[in-house]
């Protein structure tokens, strides 16, 4: 092979330059000049010199190499398939099922933020296979939903490529976070052995009356085709896109929640859930007793007609405080009630109501606003026309629609009354004299006043509210006037999405009758159509009625023609589930085998963000109580314990504030000077004084510090991605348990990993040695294999128990704290036995699994540490072995030393001798005798003439 050589003439030092040269570049001599040849000036290299020297430039000296380590130990557990549960497993073992919420595969990936639930589930599963257990730890997508569809109608294509290619992409990212899922198990809710058993279950809720269909106010988005929950509605708007929506009736399928709502309310008391998700849950079951009363519709002669409102109300003790009554602008009577000359207002504040959400509705803080129906209706206790108004802060979809307005008692109602000057009535003397001198509503109990009436003959006065409840119930259902009714603030589910994205619902409607016919069992899974065009029809026809061929069909026994359901289930359908799957994932004949599901249910441990509190996990505990029902599961509830992560929130952004005049203003002077403007502050020129933030140049400037939840639109977002490649796998994992404790909100630095990453790279250092000149490390470790001495064991064993401890509570930061302080300790030590670091390598593998296999593999060991016995702390190790002493002098405490335990006394004595406290008493006495009980207590008695002499 010819060598090439390169030629380079240097100009000579005594070269100087002409005047008119009026710039220059000095280039500094590489680094591969001194391996040349010269002669004469000129430099003489070849290529294949040059391209050596710049390879050894090129070594980054890597705290550990940890860039070979992860892919590796990453691709020896697919090839060993070291995770993966087998079906037949030993069932005299415990379990452990501990899963992740079902991730929904966005374009977007991953950022920093979902790995945190991940690795705590990760944690918990790898320490529960080294503790024996079987555990079942699985991974899949939520993938069908209103994202995928949106994004396919904006680039033409179809939902089922983008989302395929999204799942490829988060299965890559969390695979190169070593977590130790069994992708054998992986299931994805779009495929139709999956979604077959998604609409099997709808058929037994269909069969056992628990789905139906209704004409249903609806959040209709036009932008959008579809029909959107409230939650999705935000100020009027698609939660997504920010489209506006509307209310309109429309023909929906709905579930029948509210048939299960006591057993939703009740089992919530046995369950290992977050005070705050149960409270939640409790709140949106919203169960409350009263009465159902009746209020009799008046023509324009105040004569009774044949029309009555029937209002719910929990307060039926201050019914002669009703000054009027309230309807929803969606209440089936309204037209019927509104009088000719209110009629175009009516209709008016009823189409401004439609493009409001529920929420907005009852917002207690906005201003109340309605309209008069012009009619009036009788209280049947007092016997008084009062008027019938129409307000959107009632909802049609709770009680009855409609509401006995009580001003006095009630602060909405008085807010309202004040503002349409709506005569108020108290009927409800409280107990403490200041209250009753306020201009609010008095909402709280006392003594009924002004309720009676000897028409009516309802007489109350002079009862406690809670008696006065129950006479006023018996009156109404003695009179006919009301009943007793128990409450939900629950509504059924709508189950209905006009989207082509979704499970399709399989029941087809015969032609001509419109009858409702399920599909047979044996006809499932019914797949999706193939559509071109997807997009919205704008009338409220399901983008699948495009599929004519697809809809137009016969039904199955008759041979009768019929049409298929063009509308598809929402997203929520295969999440619903899906927990139960994971125990038996390729079974075809059945949703679930019946021995694996008595062995892995419930969950034991489900970990996801708290935006789920109620919706995904209402909906599951609901389809599972009805699968408990019908003999598929063997469980009340389908997660014995549930924990919220806490959110990463991006780095803190510093923000410093301007006058008009573009001076810069302290932060906690800006509410007296009126206009300012923000500018962005780099963190190297912010410091820390006192409780606030400053400017290194003006610390009399305090800056305004916020971190926000990531996402893109702040170009906030983290890239897990761009941290591995950095700073490794192992390194982001431990950052992420280390920030701060598991269930909190914690702001995410840079700077954090880097301190991290570090700890790591001692760790590899102390057990491997310190690295080469080249940055490489040698093969094997520096462990010997010495007893240890009594201190490591005791250092060792405080931090297995600690870990354990913490691990187990998922106080996973301060588990990591309890490695450290080992490490600090280990650091040291002169020699570092096998006995001990062994130990600790098994300690560390469900935090750092990468680095632990190959310090593990490193030591000698031929298989992977997954399986391997987690340490047990001895407790022989845990007792301190030092203790406190306390020393008497003549009888009197004077101080106290710190001894070994069995320390002699002439030890003790010795150490006391030595205190600085203590020696004064001692230094250049004579000691009569020394009184010493091991362990408690050391008694130095003073010769007489020692004492004559300090009293004088």
């Amino acid at each position: 092979m010819n060598t090439q050589h390169i030629h380079i003439q240097f100009l000579p030092q005594s070269f100087s330059f002409q005047k008119q040269c009026t710039s220059f570049t000095v280039v500094k001599r590489p680094s591969w000049f001194n391996s040349c040849s010269t002669s004469g000036g000129i430099v003489r290299c070849s290529v294949n010199e040059i391209e050596e020297q710049k390879q050894k430039q090129q070594v980054v000296k890597r705290a550990y190499p940890f860039h070979e380590i992860e892919p590796k130990w990453q691709s020896y557990w697919e090839n060993n398939r070291t995770f993966r549960t087998p079906d037949e497993i030993d069932t005299s073992k415990p379990k452990f099922y501990v899963l992740d919420m079902f991730p929904y595969p966005s374009g977007a990936g991953l950022h920093v933020g979902h790995p945190l639930g991940y690795t705590a589930t990760d944690i918990l599963a790898r320490l529960k296979r080294m503790q024996g257990y079987n555990v079942l730890h699985p991974m899949g997508w939520d993938a069908f939903g209103l994202p995928a569809e949106q994004y396919a109608i904006e680039t033409g294509t179809h939902p089922k490529i983008t989302t395929l290619r999204n799942i490829n992409r988060f299965r890559t990212q969390l695979k190169s976070l070593g977590f130790s899922y069994d992708w054998n198990r992986e299931i994805s809710t779009i495929e139709p052995a999956y979604y077959k058993w998604t609409q099997w279950i709808f058929l037994q809720l269909l069969k056992r009356g628990l789905a139906y269909q209704a004409e249903v106010p609806v959040n209709w988005c036009p932008a959008l085709g579809t029909v959107l929950a409230n939650e999705e509605v935000v100020d009027g708007v698609s939660e997504r896109g920010g489209h506006p929506v509307i209310r309109k009736p429309m023909r929906q399928w709905m579930l029948k929640i509210t048939e299960y709502a006591d057993r939703l309310l009740d089992d919530l008391d046995d369950l290992d859930w977050p005070e705050s998700v149960k409270e939640m849950q409790q709140n949106w079951i919203g169960r409350s007793e009263g009465a159902e009363m009746d209020f009799r519709v008046l023509d324009s002669d105040g004569q009774e007609r044949d029309i009555k409102i029937t209002v719910y109300t929990t307060r039926p003790d201050t019914i002669f405080g009703a000054t009027y009554l309230v309807v929803a602008p969606e209440h089936p009577l309204l037209s019927s009630l509104v009088s000719t000359a209110q009629s175009q207002n009516v209709e008016e504040y009823k189409n401004l109501a439609s493009r409001k959400s529920d929420l907005e509705r009852t917002e207690l803080q906005k201003e109340k606003t309605g309209v008069f129906s012009g009619c009036y209706a009788r209280n049947p206790a007092s016997g008084e026309a009062i008027p019938i108004w129409v307000a959107d802060y009632v909802l049609g979809s709770y009680g009855t629609g409609a509401i006995m307005a009580v001003p006095a008692h009630d602060t909405r109602d008085h807010e309202f009354a004040l503002k349409f000057d709506i005569s108020i009535h108290s009927v409800v003397m409280p107990d403490d004299e200041s209250s009753s001198q306020s201009e609010k509503a008095y909402t709280g109990e006392g003594l009924i006043v002004n309720s009676s009436n000897l028409i009516s003959g309802l007489d109350i006065n002079g009862m406690s509210c809670q008696e006065a409840t129950s006479k006023v119930i018996e009156w109404a259902e003695k009179t006919g006037n009301g009943k007793k009714k128990v409450n939900y603030k629950l509504r059924d589910w709508l189950f209905a999405r006009q989207r082509y994205w979704g499970e399709p619902i399989p029941v087809v409607f015969l032609d001509g009758t419109g009858e409702t016919v399920p599909l047979h069992e044996a006809e499932l899974p019914l797949t999706l159509p193939e559509l071109d065009d997807f997009t919205p029809t704008g009338t409220g026809e399901p983008p699948l009625s495009k599929a004519v061929s697809w809809v137009q069909t016969t039904e199955h026994s008759s041979g009768k023609p019929a049409r298929r359901e063009t509308s598809t289930m929402p997203q929520w359908a295969g999440s619903c589930w899906y927990y139960l799957r994971f125990m038996d994932p390729k079974n075809s004949k059945e949703l679930v085998d019946k021995t694996k599901e008595r062995y892995w249910s419930p969950v034991d441990v489900y970990v996801g963000g708290a935006e789920h509190a109620v919706l995904h996990l209402l909906y599951a505990r609901f389809w599972h109580k009805v699968l408990y029902d019908i003999g598929v599961v063997s469980t009340k509830e389908p997660f014995k314990c549930v924990i919220n992560q806490g959110i990463i929130l991006g780095e803190v952004q510093y923000m410093v504030c301007k006058d008009v005049d573009g001076s810069y203003i302290s932060a906690d002077s800006t509410d007296t000077l009126g206009e300012y403007e923000l500018e962005s502050i780099p963190e190297e020129k912010v410091m820390k004084s006192g409780d606030f933030f400053v400017m290194k140049d003006n610390p009399n400037i305090c800056l305004i510090a916020r971190a926000h939840k990531m996402s893109k639109s702040r170009g906030n977002v983290v890239n897990p991605d761009d941290v591995v490649t950095e700073y490794g796998a192992d390194s982001l994992r431990l950052y992420e348990m280390f920030m701060g404790p598991f269930r909190d909100s914690k702001t995410w630095n840079t700077s954090g990993i880097e301190g991290v990453h570090r700890f790591l790279g001692r760790m590899w250092r102390l057990i491997v040695g310190s690295s080469l000149p080249d940055g490489t490390f040698k093969g094997g470790t520096v462990v010997n294999d010495e007893e240890p001495t009594l201190e490591q064991l005791c250092t060792l064993h405080k931090c297995i128990a600690k870990v354990t401890e913490e691990i187990e509570g998922t106080r996973f930061n301060t588990g990591i704290s309890a490695m450290m302080e080992f490490i600090n300790a280990a650091y040291k030590w002169e020699k570092h036995p096998r006995k001990i670091i062994e130990p600790f390598i098994l300690l560390l593998a469900p935090y750092a699994p990468h680095m632990s296999e190959e310090l593990w593999f490193r030591l000698g060991h031929s298989n992977s540490l997954a399986y391997e016995s987690f340490p047990k702390a001895n407790p022989d190790y845990l007792k301190d072995s030092t203790i406190v002493l306390p020393i008497q002098i003549n009888g009197k405490t004077r101080g106290t030393i710190q001894v070994e335990e069995g320390c002699s006394e002439e030890e003790a004595f010795k150490l006391a001798s030595l205190d600085e406290k203590l020696s004064k008493f001692l230094d250049g006495k004579s000691i009569k005798k020394r009184i010493y009980v091991p362990g408690r207590i050391l008694n130095v008695i003073l010769d007489r003439q020692n004492i004559k002499a300090s009293v004088r």
